[in-house]
């Protein structure tokens, strides 16, 4: 039986139109012109036999049948896009698909990769960015974190062992700060959508934590931001402020304690078993470890 599909290029300009909210942005995009665009969702309405917009001023507003149709082709284009960038990323060679936060990305692995290059010279790493306030993994092998509450319990059973994480209260030198225990400081820096992280400090560290008011924000690199601003004290991962603490531009007066479940890769596809996979989570336990060693003899 062939398949009964609306035209393809037709719901190309649809979920564009629809993710931008304009037909002009959509045209853009797509490297199409507005009349283009246009007649590609008047022709998709047609074939569908219902409108699948409300005009909203200038732009336009999805209504419920557009809304369910825009999720169902919104999948369908992230399927597609992902396995035509497996397959590019095969044909290229072998690859392994990363995703991290942003700050780890920036702050350690980056600069580490010169390191796992050298060492695996034919292989590709592919980075993604995810956030704690949602799990964009774009198709990843492997997912580095640290906090894995938020992930489906399956995922959490499955998490590999990477090495330690060791979190800490880090301020300006001189900033009004007593250490106690308990921990007294004037403002508390938190990240919005790991705000339990103060928790498992207080807990790892048996040191309680007084403050007389908790200022938010959205990325790590922020809270650190803050931190060096003189707003407060924020609680970081020691790798992630090292060359801070090591220029005298910070300080950590608690010094850090180890989270009990450390650093970890979540295997997301059957790839973090390849060749490719099993030598990247070598080389960053490796690296890691003999990193946390360091620290440990200094």
């Amino acid at each position: 039986m062939p398949r009964r599909l609306p035209p393809l290029s037709a719901l190309r300009a649809f979920e564009a139109a629809a993710r931008l909210q304009s037909v002009t942005r959509a045209a853009a995009e797509l490297g199409r012109t507005h009349g283009a665009v246009s007649r590609q969702l008047r022709l998709l309405q047609e074939e569908a036999g219902v409108a699948l917009f409300d005009k909203a001023g200038t732009g336009l507003r999805l209504n419920p049948r557009g809304e369910a149709l825009r999720r169902q082709v919104a999948a369908g284009l992230d399927t597609l896009e992902q396995g035509w960038q497996q397959l590019l990323d095969e044909a290229r060679g072998p690859a392994i698909h990363v995703a991290c936060s942003a700050t780890f990305a920036m702050r350690w692995l980056v600069p580490h990769l010169p390191g796992f290059y050298r060492a695996h010279p034919g292989l590709r790493l592919r980075l993604s960015m995810t956030s704690a306030r949602e799990l964009r993994h774009e198709g990843a092998d492997l997912v580095i974190a640290w906090d894995r509450s938020s992930y489906p319990p399956a995922d959490q059973a499955r998490a590999i062992p990477l090495g330690p994480a060791a979190f800490g209260p880090v301020c300006l030198p001189g900033h009004a700060v007593d250490p106690g225990p308990p921990l007294r400081v004037a403002t508390r820096i938190a990240h919005e959508f790991t705000s339990r992280a103060w928790d498992a400090w207080q807990e790892a560290s048996g040191i309680a934590v007084e403050a007389g008011q908790e200022l938010r924000f959205p990325h790590s690199h922020l809270c650190l931001e803050a931190a060096l601003a003189g707003l407060g004290v924020a609680l970081m991962e020691q790798r992630l402020v090292s060359e801070e603490i090591a220029q005298g531009r910070l300080i950590a007066p608690c010094g850090f304690a180890a989270f009990p479940d450390g650093l970890a890769a979540v295997p997301l596809s059957d790839r973090a078993e390849s060749a490719a996979g099993l030598a990247f989570l070598a080389w960053i336990t490796e690296e890691l470890g003999r990193k946390a060693s360091r620290r440990l003899g200094e």
